[in-house]
């Protein structure tokens, strides 16, 4: 199971799993520091890390496994963690790391479970079947600080001696709780310590079909887990897990037919007792659930009042009266501070970039370079790099920062509860409300969390719809108009009203996404929603440089630097296009011409229609590609808000115009980055195409009923 490094000292292969929301990733983070990677499973879309760190007997390979509550796996992600746990499959291979990292085809030492202190009992369902598939397992009971807070208390010695594993109690930001658990796991690794796994059991007529099926099991397979569970998974007929056992298949048609017919003996017996398979599933989550309670008595204490703050928020941010108000009011707020807060920090930086950029075209005067390779790489590539960067900055760094902030704090999931019920009429699934959340920053980020879905066909709903929540690349362009067309209002009353208007374009966007997953579900997708287990985390105190650092790195700069990846190329191409001629008009002019016809018909022109086709890589090229072909300059120029609503209404703009253009930002295709997500995920050029088909036909319709019966009134 182990191995030498270089060096000489031993390196030790640990797994590490727990529940979500248990600072499983904290402690991961703490420990291994710089030394990770990431990459996804074999075979997969699912990503995993893997990082590493000494101590002073041995080195770890630490896998950091996606968030699970049980081994009973049902998502892309639970099978992903059963699997390691029961097959200790190999980490994803990766270029950039080393060889010490990408080499790991043998089974793991330990596994280490994080807990949380703060409900002990539920994270021990997963402890106990953990432990059932490796006896060396580490319990590590995090979140000390809050359960003292919450007036909850636990006395690892008393869990260690029910649970019979090593247990450490630990915060994640405490060094000196880190290093017992380190302490504990050189010991673990070492031999020192001797595990006596409590043993999982079950009612009785489930056990007795256990022990009919468990010898043909050890005799058919060599499975590296115990023949008991390998029973239980064949008895259960989990299809996923049943598929991974198979592959430990002796070549022996005897013993197979031997076990096939105690499998069929066995649910027999179960009939008998009244136990179909389907509520076999469920007198096991059960027995579960009972065997937890009893490794929990006693190592926990809690204060009656524990939970009277907790409850009673919930009560107010889920109930049917204000859970809908006050997840609009928060929106609303968020908007808000963003705009407010957005405006001067862009204009100065607009004013900078596009400085820079004259300096630019005076470095390449003087060089004497080409006027063409002049203009391409200055008037072209940088002048829309340096537009999409000044507006799409300020904006993502106070609304990354905010949003992050609702989710450390807990409230996401109380949005999930709130929208659970409106999706489940959709015939859709509740979790695709997180999916929602996280497209509002980035569309291509909106549709890989969509694995946390379990039913493919509910995974797919969710994908294909969620381009109706405008992403940070669209916040931008939607904000402009309403500023320009929509509020008339200056000051505070004028970012307040247009935070208003741009929270009624996302509570549009929901409904469409409501409508279009309810059309889905009826004809391409058809089936019911399926059920799953909603955790509402407790509240958490929200760590600000945690969040300044997911927010601001992993978020704004990895979405940025996404946006500026295509938008200099774009920016080339743009130029291009408005400076090359046939005959008396630019090439650019003959793209508008050919569409203007189409494009009035649904209240736009020929112009904007062709900024959203050349808008594909980034859609914060848009309005930069709209102002340049009014005002038909081979560049792009810094131009005020003032300008551009004289430019746009010199240009035929009305009212009717700015609702249309806003609709048809909120509703068209996804970018190429986006599209290119829905091929990866789903392995199919059929739904990255109705992915580009569905929100585009949704904005044609709406803009074109919108734009004739302003004509008829």
């Amino acid at each position: 199971m182990s191995k030498k490094r270089n060096s000489g000292t031993i390196m030790k292969k640990v797994a590490l799993a727990g529940n979500p929301n248990v600072g499983k990733s904290t402690v991961f983070n703490a420990l291994t520091g710089l030394h990770q990677h990431t990459g996804n499973w074999t075979g997969k879309t699912v990503e995993t890390a893997v990082g590493t760190f000494s101590t002073k007997r041995f080195s770890y390979s630490f896998t950091d496994l996606p968030g699970t509550y049980s081994l009973l796996a049902h998502s892309a992600e639970e099978e992903a963690a059963r699997n390691f746990i029961c097959f200790g499959q190999p980490e994803p291979a990766n270029d950039n790391s080393s060889d010490e990292l990408t080499e790991h085809n043998s089974p793991y030492d330990a596994v280490v479970v994080v807990c949380d202190a703060t409900c002990l009992e539920r994270s021990l369902n997963l402890v106990l079947q953990v432990m059932e598939i490796c006896p060396k397992t580490l319990v590590c009971v995090n979140l000390l600080d809050e359960a003292k807070r919450r007036g909850i208390s636990v006395n690892t010695k008393i869990l260690e001696e029910n649970l019979g594993v090593p247990v450490v109690g630990t915060n994640a930001h405490d060094k000196k709780t880190l290093k017992r658990l380190t302490d504990r796991l050189d010991d673990l690794c070492g031999g020192k310590i001797v595990t006596k796994p409590r043993k999982l059991r079950y009612i009785r007529p489930i056990e007795d079909a256990i022990s009919i099926v468990q010898p043909f099991a050890e005799k058919c397979f060599s499975c590296p887990i115990p023949p008991r569970r390998t029973a239980l998974a064949l008895i259960d007929g989990d299809k996923t897990f049943v598929s991974e056992i198979e592959k430990f298949r002796k070549a022996d048609s005897s013993s197979v037919e031997e076990l096939n017919g105690a499998i069929k003996r066995a649910r027999s017996l179960l009939a008998e007792n009244d136990i179909t398979l389907d509520i076999l599933k469920d007198r096991i989550v059960s027995c579960i659930l009972l065997n937890a309670e009893e490794a929990c008595d006693g190592a926990e204490i809690k204060l009656p009042q524990t939970v009277v703050h907790q409850s009673k928020a919930d009560k107010i941010l889920t109930s049917k009266a204000l859970g809908f108000p006050i997840m609009f009011a928060l929106l609303l707020g968020i908007f808000w501070i963003t705009i407010v807060g957005a405006n001067y920090p862009s204009e100065l930086l607009s004013k900078g970039l596009f400085w820079l950029g004259d300096r630019f075209g005076d470095f390449m005067t003087y060089i004497n370079a080409p006027a063409w390779l002049s203009g391409l790489l200055v008037d072209g590539a940088y002048r829309v790099l340096a537009w999409v960067v000044s507006v799409m900055l300020p904006p993502m760094a106070i609304f990354f920062p905010l949003f992050t902030l609702l989710e450390d704090l807990g409230y996401l999931p109380r949005i999930a509860y709130n929208l659970d019920k409106p999706f489940c009429k959709c015939k859709a699934c509740g979790k695709q409300c997180l999916s929602m959340c996280m497209g509002l920053g980035c569309n291509a980020a909106g549709i890989v969390g969509c694995r946390i879905i379990d039913s493919k066909r509910e995974r797919l709903i969710a994908m294909l719809t969620n381009v109706f929540m405008p992403c940070n690349g669209r916040f931008p362009m939607i904000i402009t108009i309403i500023s320009l067309y929509l509020v008339c209002a200056t000051g505070v009353l004028g970012s307040f009203l247009s935070a208003l208007a741009l929270t009624a374009v996302i509570v549009l966007g929901i409904l469409v996404t409501f409508a279009v997953s309810r059309l889905l579900s009826a004809t391409l997708l058809k089936g019911e929603p399926s059920s799953f287990t909603l955790e509402l985390p407790p509240f958490r105190r929200p760590q600000i440089g945690r969040i300044l650092v997911r927010s601001l790195i992993d978020r704004t700069v990895f979405v940025l630097g996404r946006a500026a990846a295509v938008a200099a190329p774009a920016g080339a191409i743009i130029w291009l296009l408005a400076n090359i001629s046939v005959g008396d008009a630019t090439l650019l002019s003959h793209i508008t011409n050919f569409f203007d016809p189409f494009a009035q018909f649904i209240g736009l022109d020929g112009v904007i229609f062709t900024a959203f086709l050349l808008g594909l890589p980034a859609n914060e090229i848009v309005i930069p590609l709209i102002s340049m072909a009014y005002m038909q300059m081979g560049s792009l120029s810094e131009i005020a808000p003032a300008q551009m609503f004289e430019l746009f209404n010199a240009n035929g703009w009305t009212p009717v115009t700015a609702v249309c253009v806003i609709v048809f930002t909120l509703m068209h295709f996804p970018c190429s980055t986006s599209l290119l997500t829905i091929k990866k995920e789903t392995g199919s050029w059929k739904w990255t195409a109705l992915a580009f088909v569905i929100p585009t036909l949704c904005g044609i319709i709406l803009c074109a009923v919108i734009a004739n019966i302003a004509r008829l009134f």
